[in-house]
């Protein structure tokens, strides 16, 4: 079996069609699943990576997405940047074209974008857009530092380098060391998410995405009337309406904050503020008069109701 540092290659990706690579994948937690599972990705819930792991059903959209234009470009900057890495740094890298695995932690797997020749490192490729320039500049996303730390417990690797090509402008190179303390509790908290989640098959913990909301309206859609008591739940209601004051007291303050913008802007449409761009402009929108119309034709109205059925929560 091939090795890479501490790893073994577990499986050859080179020239292995992205259908089968997806399901590949779901043999272990990945670096991009990690800052997810950690609740750390602005973007991707536990939920998503619980559901891409158990769902067969779910690897045709994770197909089409992970074959979409923007996906497809994103893959051959990333060949770009790592040659502008190379030109930049002198530092020379190199493909590996697999899924690695440490026996250390059986339930992680890695996919590196390049190995560092001569160190006992990897190199990570990004592409982002000018909105996340100030933020990279200064230091890696909390969530690509766990991924990052997540491929240095899989590969054994001492450091890494992070490229990074903003907005078509700029590259920026970061280099993390390996962080043995970081690691441990990482990898502890993926091992428990593999272990009772996919292997266990319990849900997440509930992490108020979008996701979670949908799986558990498909799992719990029909009801029944009964009554239930609820013990040890009296700290998250006492929590729940302290949420609902602060949200009111932030949404008065949101509110408030547009009205003085629409009171600087008066009968201005557009307006800026650094390169902020804020716009107050007419809208029309065509609307049916539903009450007049079920007066007035109320069989033409029944033709086209239709029922939906959901279940709301009140508290």
């Amino acid at each position: 079996m091939r090795k890479y540092l501490d790893s073994n290659i577990i499986e050859n990706t080179k020239d292995m069609p992205k259908y089968e690579w997806l399901i590949k994948r779901k043999c272990g937690i990945g670096g991009s699943d990690a800052s997810s599972i950690l609740g750390l990705n602005p973007y991707r819930s536990s939920m998503a990576v619980y559901i891409d792991k158990i769902d067969d059903e779910n690897d045709l959209r994770n197909l089409e997405k992970h074959t979409s234009y923007k996906m497809e470009l994103g893959n051959k900057l990333k060949s770009f940047v790592a040659n502008e890495f190379t030109l930049k740094t002198g530092k020379k890298v190199r493909n590996i074209n697999g899924i690695l695995r440490n026996d250390k932690y059986p339930f992680a797997i890695a996919n590196i974008d390049r190995a560092v020749v001569g160190e006992k490192a990897f190199l990570e490729c990004k592409v982002t857009n000018s909105f996340n320039k100030k933020e990279w500049i200064k230091t890696i996303p909390i969530h690509y530092k766990i991924q990052m730390n997540h491929y240095m417990a899989v590969t054994g690797a001492s450091h890494c380098y992070v490229a990074v090509l903003i907005g078509n402008e700029e590259l920026v190179i970061h280099k993390l060391e390996r962080d043995e303390d970081y690691i441990e509790e990482i990898m502890k908290l993926e091992e428990i998410f593999w272990n009772n989640c996919i292997l266990g098959n319990e849900l997440p913990m509930p992490d108020g995405s979008s996701d979670y909301s949908k799986t558990l309206d498909i799992l719990y859609k029909n009801s029944k009337c009964e009554e239930l008591i609820l013990f040890e739940a009296e700290s998250i209601l006492e929590r729940y309406d302290e949420v609902v004051k602060i949200y009111k007291d932030f949404e008065k303050e949101k509110k408030a904050i547009e009205q003085y913008l629409k009171l600087q802007m008066q009968n201005y449409e557009i307006a800026y503020v650094g390169d902020r761009k804020i716009t107050w402009k007419k809208q029309e929108r065509n609307t049916i008069d539903t009450t007049r119309l079920k007066k007035e034709h109320p069989e033409i109205v029944a033709g086209y109701m239709k029922t939906t059925t959901s279940r709301v929560l009140k508290i």
